[in-house]
């Protein structure tokens, strides 16, 4: 299954790297740009090139890298069934309490392995009030610092395996789980083939699925929509975002569905591309987060500097849809595994609250005032909140884990 030891991991980009990247910023093209086009059209061309002039002279990879080396990196081969051994990336912070909760937290796309950094101090502290968590935060296959897969098919079962041989590995037979973006969507198959027996409860602070309620299957669920779409504001609104999205934002998920390896000879190549591809989506999919051009840089960085180059983490939404052919939650059934969600106004997909249901167990909900797709980088205190009331003493998942309820 896995290796029975876990190697340190210490970044260490080769300067011959960021030389190359430095002489194709120097040599970038930019494209024109129509008068008064805004965001309309895409990312704007002033804000690209501000961010492509601070990548060449102002922002510092090397004290970027050092502060990354600061977490607690390591890697490991973990056996995958019709894959063989794949090399995973991954952050292991581990609490000074004895019986803290494992928990394994799960980025999406374009997300990585730092969006936990600040929840870590947040998760892991020890205190009388509230539950510590030994934290695992993995670098999906193809992200970051992981292998990618070689070969085609890897998909929800596959990275279901990755992840709980990872915890499993680690010692942690028993764990909690927590997930937004394709960290929910993975989050929903690895809780259908492994829920119960290896996680006892599961958090998502992007509650989707692609189930509808109907008269037959879930009408109370069905006459809460009615009524919420026809009185509710705020569930007006949250379907009106949604639609729209669907409407204008989700271009990238098709052309990365569809033809995933045309699209990364551009981002392989040109770090520009690179860089207007995903800044688009940090600034569009946040809730008016105030990013740094450092942040944005380093966030870039890691997909340009990554193991198996930035290409390689689009084709998760190849795989996971069989070229758009196949939707992603298929083969991943409602669980009786206890369910916490986490509502952001600036969450990309905002469907009626009670849908949540159609998920799984339902046992704690939380609503928020600000917040967007990247909640662990946005808004970390409120998402570690959420996580300390459900897991906590008096919460509706305090003890999930036998032996393991965060307090000493």
């Amino acid at each position: 299954m896995a290796e029975t030891t876990e190697k340190p991991f210490t970044l260490s980009v080769p300067d011959a790297d960021i030389e190359l990247l430095h002489k194709k910023l120097e040599l970038a093209r930019f494209p024109d740009e129509l008068e008064g086009a805004g965001w309309d059209y895409g990312a704007p061309l002033a804000d690209i090139k501000r961010l492509v002039a601070h990548w060449k002279q102002g922002f510092d990879w090397r004290k970027a890298e050092a502060e990354i080396n600061k977490l607690p990196m390591f890697t490991r081969d973990i056996e995958v069934e019709g894959h063989g051994k794949l090399n995973i990336h991954y952050v292991h912070q581990k609490s000074e309490v004895k019986d803290a909760i494992p928990l394994l937290f799960v980025h999406g796309w374009p997300g990585d392995f730092l969006e936990v950094r600040k929840l870590l101090p947040l998760l892991t502290a020890k205190s009388s009030d509230n539950p510590s968590f030994h934290v695992v935060a993995i670098s999906l296959p193809g992200f970051g610092f992981s292998e990618a897969p070689k070969k085609p098919g890897f998909a929800g079962r596959q990275y279901a395996e990755v992840l709980n041989n990872l915890m499993l590995s680690l010692g942690y037979n028993e764990y909690v789980y927590q997930g937004g973006d394709w960290g929910h969507i993975v989050g929903m198959h690895t809780v259908h083939h492994f829920g119960h027996k290896h996680i006892k409860a599961w958090h998502s602070n992007m509650p989707l699925s692609s189930r509808r309620p109907t008269l037959l299957t879930h009408p109370l669920i069905l006459i809460n929509t009615v009524f919420a779409t026809t009185f509710d504001k705020s569930a007006r609104e949250g379907i009106a975002k949604t639609l729209k999205f669907v409407q204008k934002g989700r271009g990238y998920f098709m052309e990365q569905a569809t033809k995933p390896q045309t699209l990364g000879y551009s981002l392989e190549d040109s770090p520009v591309g690179l860089l207007a591809w995903i800044y688009e989506k940090l600034v569009g999919w946040t809730d008016s987060y105030p990013w740094t051009d450092d942040e944005v840089l380093e966030w870039i960085s890691i997909y340009w500097f990554s193991r198996s180059g930035p290409a390689a983490a689009g084709r998760i939404y190849y795989e996971m849809t069989r070229g758009n052919s196949s939707e992603i939650f298929a083969g991943a059934q409602w669980s009786s595994v206890p369910l916490g969600v986490s509502y952001f106004p600036g969450e990309l997909g905002r469907m009626p609250k009670s849908w949540s249901h159609l998920l799984g167990k339902l046992v704690f909900e939380s609503e928020h005032d600000k917040g967007g797709h990247f909640a662990a980088f946005e808004q970390p205190e409120k998402l570690a909140g959420d996580l300390r009331k459900m897991y906590g003493k008096g919460g509706p998942a305090h003890g999930v884990v036998p032996g393991k309820n965060g307090y000493d």
